[in-house]
């Protein structure tokens, strides 16, 4: 069987989101649905992405190789964040998990690009028209591993680890500004 390559053309944009500290209090490693905590301004950021781009999460979840969440947790967490969000109306095509400590070297862990290259084959992505949007400099590494436009968010971690980020690194204070630069400068929509 062949898989069809999209054109350039025909590959659409997409944004990636870190989940705890961007769209949403991170509050350490999260073992139930009553203890996700959006941030105000995640929903209508989310709504106003969703009608230009397919949006993902890519999150490091490193508690589940620590022995202080289980990968059946952090599924029924992502559950009911994909849930909360499409009663919002917004639409998750993925949410990526890599479970690993970063000292396993495993392959998916971020900034590592796995997780972006399976959403570009599995979805007819154009990375270089997408986005990453994260609080910590690995998102920023993440993004720019691909071809792909960094927003950094002050949000979470973000101020602790901002001294740590390379130049140029676009900074706004969380996902509301993010939303309103990535789509002040996007270079169209995939729908």
């Amino acid at each position: 069987m062949t898989q069809r390559i999209p054109t350039p053309s025909q590959a659409r944009p997409a944004v990636f989101l870190d989940r705890d500290g961007t769209l949403m209090e991170d509050r350490g490693h999260i073992r139930s649905p009553s203890e996700v905590i959006f941030f105000p301004d995640s929903p209508a950021a989310l709504q106003r992405l969703g009608k230009q781009f397919l949006l993902f999460i890519v999150t490091n979840q490193p508690g589940v190789a620590e022995g202080v969440v289980t990968m059946e947790e952090v599924e029924r967490v992502h559950a009911h964040v994909v849930a909360q969000l499409a009663q919002w109306g917004i639409h998750i095509h993925e949410v990526y998990v890599c479970p690993h400590r970063r000292s396993e070297n495993c392959g998916c862990i971020k900034p590592r690009p796995y997780f972006l290259l399976k959403a570009a084959e599995s979805y007819g992505l154009d990375l270089s028209r997408s986005f990453v949007v994260g609080d910590h400099p690995h998102d920023m590494d993440f993004a720019h591993s691909v071809g792909a436009s960094g927003v950094y968010v002050l949000t979470g971690h973000g101020a602790k680890h901002r001294s740590e980020l390379a130049d140029p690194t676009l900074v706004v204070p969380g996902i509301r500004q993010a939303a309103d630069w990535i789509l002040t400068h996007s270079s169209g929509s995939c729908f």
